[in-house]
Order: C-alpha cells, then sequence, then structure tokens
C-alpha cells in the first residue's frame, strides 16, 4: 500500500525552516525574531549580519534555509520575499544542580527553544 503525501503546512506562495535544540532560552531567542518579522529578506539578513546577539548567526542560517526552500522546492521568487512569521517555542530543560553554603543545593535550569521561519511572496495578501 503506498504511502499519503502530507499535507503542507504552509500556503502554495510560502515555505518555512525550522531549528530545534538550540541552546538558549526562548525569551532571549524571541528578541532577534522579533526584530526580523515582516521585514524584506534582504533587509532581514542585513540586520541579523549586524546584531550583536549571540544567536544571530543561527537564526540568520535558518533565514537562508527557508530562502533556499522557498526558491528550490517551491519555486518562488526571491528578491519578493518577505518574513512572513518568525516564531520561538519552548523544547527540552537540561536540569542541573549547584552547591551552596550549609549542605544546600540549588536548582540551575538550562533551557533549550526552537524557532521557525516562514518566508512569503511580497505579491501575496497576508
Amino acid at each position: 500500500m503506498p504511502k499519503t503525501n502530507n499535507p503542507r503546512r504552509v500556503g502554495l506562495t510560502e515555505a518555512r525552516a525550522k531549528l530545534v535544540n538550540v541552546r538558549i532560552s526562548p525569551q532571549k531567542l524571541n528578541l532577534v525574531a522579533a526584530s526580523i518579522r515582516g521585514l524584506p529578506v534582504q533587509r532581514a539578513l542585513n540586520e541579523l549580519e549586524f546584531s550583536r546577539k549571540r544567536i544571530s548567526d543561527d537564526v540568520r542560517k535558518v533565514l537562508y534555509s527557508a530562502v533556499s526552500n522557498a526558491e528550490n522546492n517551491h519555486n518562488l521568487d526571491i528578491d519578493n520575499l518577505i518574513v512572513a512569521e518568525a516564531f520561538v517555542g519552548k523544547n527540552l530543560v537540561m536540569k542541573r544542580f549547584a552547591s551552596r553554603a550549609r549542605g544546600r543545593s540549588s536548582r540551575i535550569l538550562k533551557p533549550f527553544s526552537e524557532i521557525t521561519i516562514v518566508v512569503r511572496e511580497a505579491g501575496e495578501a497576508a
């Protein structure tokens, strides 16, 4: 019995890319994602290139991947792309313990997050 195709999770004029298990808190990653939401792709790439945030290099790679997906898989024009969505989600949390005074310990939480970027052709309505 042949496999059935999965339905597209984005529209016909959209492409997406996702990065999971990023070792940064979702709150910090969302600051970078918010800075590129709604921008044309070239301007968003420039914004990420000159950002002082540590995670902006990884976000830039995801944006490049989304643009490549749009060009190669969906035959979209890369000059007319905008960042339609850039959203952040929680992922696993590593839990560690640190020694404290008088025989106590405290908990250290090391959160991971994930980011999804969706690009869309600018001529299409949102």
